[in-house]
């Protein structure tokens, strides 16, 4: 007979059984949602399946999701020397990791399904059955989202497991009391809306990713793409720097505001280092700007690949 203890949860893992089986909804939905866009969306659904089917039987997906998994593992291990606040760094460092993979797979993608296709001549291939080019490339970015979506959703499964050992974790190595399985999943629930708005932020970079991809290639498109990554989360900066500045100074500022994606709007790092709460109103916020944005990139993208000669 074996004994009780032998079939008590870590206290990491008892923290998690909410979380994990909202994970599971989430795969759910998401599968669901694939199919759904798949049947009902005959012309687009197809455009992006084969995209998304593509892209996941390409090794680049499984390298960026193992080295994502693998280093996220070992993030929790590392010495910090933060006197006691090790967990801010790891979740900051996590975040900004699956953040940069969902990106570079997203611009990747794009410029290897649309950028490639449009220079092999397969764009003209599709272009002449009955399909037009919005339907093109909006079938184009819904691809890339749902590789992108499926690899953000796997690390960040991995990610929350992490954070919820790694309090269980810095308590045994600096001999105080275990945090409890409350503690664990407070934690862990605190997160999710810097993970939610994280995700915003990589839906906006991939619609960037894709307009860009109507003209240029990979690495054009990598560079273009790095640039206004930087410059989006530098974008408070600039226009509070340009207050009382001469008038084109000014107007340069406003301008970049105007064009650029405030993306540091969805940095969930300086809340984490001041410990505040990102409540879920801001997460919707969030989630209008990425569609307005979204729609303006796509707009963008259509003015790019209207006049495109693909022959």
């Amino acid at each position: 007979m074996y004994p009780v203890f032998a079939f008590t949860l870590p206290t990491w893992i008892e923290g998690l059984k909410f979380v994990e089986l909202g994970a599971v909804g989430v795969f759910i939905v998401f599968g669901l949602m694939v199919f759904s866009v798949r049947a009902l969306l005959s012309k687009v659904g197809a455009i992006a399946w084969v995209t998304a089917k593509e892209a996941i039987y390409q090794p680049l997906f499984t390298v960026l999701l193992l080295v994502g998994c693998v280093t996220l593992l070992l993030f929790p291990f590392i010495p910090y020397y933060t006197l006691g606040d090790d967990i801010k760094l790891v979740i900051t460092q996590g975040i900004t990791l699956i953040k940069l993979l969902s990106i570079f797979l997203a611009v990747w993608i794009a410029s290897n399904s649309i950028a490639d296709e449009i220079e092999g001549k397969t764009a003209l291939m599709a272009l002449s059955k009955p399909i037009g080019r919005p339907t093109f490339i909006f079938g184009k970015y819904l691809g890339v989202m749902i590789v992108v979506t499926l690899l953000f959703l796997v690390l960040a499964l991995v990610f929350t497991n992490t954070i919820s050992y790694k309090l269980v974790y810095d308590a045994r190595e600096s001999s105080k009391e275990s945090p409890t399985a409350v503690e664990c999943f407070r934690q862990v629930v605190n997160m999710l809306p810097g993970l939610v708005l994280t995700f915003f932020e990589t839906c906006i970079l991939a619609a960037i990713a894709v307009a860009i991809s109507t003209r240029l290639s990979l690495l054009p498109n990598l560079s273009i793409s790095l640039t206004i990554y930087i410059l989006g989360h530098l974008v408070p900066i600039i226009v509070q720097s340009s207050i009382g500045q001469f008038a084109m100074i000014a107007f340069v500022a406003d301008l970049s505001s105007a064009v650029l994606p405030n993306l540091e709007s969805f940095s969930m790092e300086t809340a984490v280092m001041t410990d505040k709460t990102i409540q879920w109103q801001y997460v919707g916020l969030g989630a209008i700007y990425t569609v307005v944005f979204c729609f303006f990139a796509f707009v963008v993208s259509l003015l790019l690949f209207e006049d495109r000669d693909l022959a």
